[in-house]
């Protein structure tokens, strides 16, 4: 079992374990990582390393474990309401969500690798996603009373975009060393909000700073 420190000093050794294992996750990967490399990172024994974390498994699960509550609540903290001002609040939530994301590439990156080799990390994964969907899709129904557009369920088309933005976050930041340029979040956010709001609400994206409802059109604002 992970020892759990009781102390000042327990606690601040624990800190720095995680700070150099982020750093050896991101740099090696999920599979590429080992625990003598991150007590190396970390300046200290393996046997040390041990005593706060059984296993590379424990040590990865343990640094991801604030990773998915922080997204749900940056991708959720908009003061507006989608029945009322759709087209800001989904912006918003994008805009935390990808905010979020660029900030922890590095850890999502790793992620999506152990998804990929454990079950554990895999089911991890499904559990973040499917959070996000589903309080999305009940906001459609309760706020907006949206079941379906155009026949089809407002639960596929919310898992098909929240999909669209979680590959467009790994594209443009989780594997951004392999981009000719920088994807700016601002810009980020208004082009997979201009996806989301069309597919839900129709019509065209409004211009920055005016309301906007599911009844209303206007001119498109510059992506």
């Amino acid at each position: 079992m992970a020892h759990t420190p009781s102390t000042a000093k327990g606690r601040n050794t624990r800190a720095r374990i995680l700070s150099a294992a982020r750093q050896v996750f991101g740099r090696d990967g999920y599979v590429g990582t080992t625990m003598s490399a991150v007590a190396s990172e970390a300046d200290m024994s393996l046997g040390g390393l041990y005593r706060y974390f059984r296993d590379k498994e424990d040590l990865f699960a343990a640094l991801i474990a604030d990773t998915h509550e922080e997204l749900f609540q940056a991708s959720g903290n908009t003061p507006h309401d989608l029945a009322t001002s759709p087209y800001e609040a989904i912006l918003e939530a994008n805009q935390g969500y990808l905010t979020h994301y660029h900030r922890n590439r590095d850890i999502m990156r790793t992620l999506v690798e152990a998804a990929s080799v454990e079950e554990r990390f895999r089911d991890y994964w499904w559990e973040m996603r499917n959070r996000h969907i589903a309080r999305f899709a009940t906001a459609l129904k309760v706020k907006c009373g949206i079941e379906e557009v155009d026949g089809l369920a407002v639960d596929d088309l919310a898992e098909a975009a929240a999909c669209m933005v979680e590959q467009s976050a790994y594209v443009w930041y989780a594997q951004d060393r392999l981009r000719e340029a920088t994807m700016p979040i601002d810009r980020a956010a208004r082009i997979v909000t201009r996806i989301w709001y069309n597919a839900f609400f129709g019509g065209e994206t409004p211009p920055a700073g005016r309301g906007s409802h599911p009844g209303e059109r206007y001119a498109t604002a510059d992506a």
